[in-house]
């Protein structure tokens, strides 16, 4: 029996991937120590940031307004990192949702992964070592 999985199509929408997507986060072994143990991310403040942020980019609703990238720089992240973000991102789109959206939801998801790590390597010259 194939199971038919909705596109990303409301807020409700959103907030299930993004719930879904930082509880992965929060049990994975390699990114739990950055969000929690350096970052001590306040997730009651920053769920409803990052509902705002992918339902500007996934639904058109403009209600995300904000610079996300400096508040990366002090973070302990490399290439593994954001393979990993990408790897449980993916997964999470792919378990809850299918279509054109979900589609899109990767590929942005993708790019900011590339362009925060693209710009967090250029900040350590060592790191292109």
């Amino acid at each position: 029996m194939t199971v038919t999985r909705p596109d990303i199509q409301t807020e409700a929408d959103v907030q299930r991937l993004v719930d879904t997507f930082y509880r992965k986060v929060n049990q994975d072994d390699l990114l739990d120590p950055v969000f929690n143990g350096f970052a001590h991310v306040d997730w009651a403040r920053h769920l409803p940031i990052m509902y705002d942020f992918w339902s500007s980019l996934l639904l058109g609703t403009s209600r995300y307004s904000g610079r996300p990238f400096p508040k990366h720089l002090p973070l302990p992240v490399d290439a593994a990192h954001f393979t990993r973000w990408m790897q449980l991102f993916e997964a999470t789109v792919d378990e809850l949702f299918a279509g054109p959206v979900a589609d899109t939801a990767k590929v942005r998801a993708l790019n900011i992964a590339t362009m925060f790590e693209y710009r967090l390597r250029k900040r350590d010259p060592l790191s292109l070592l």
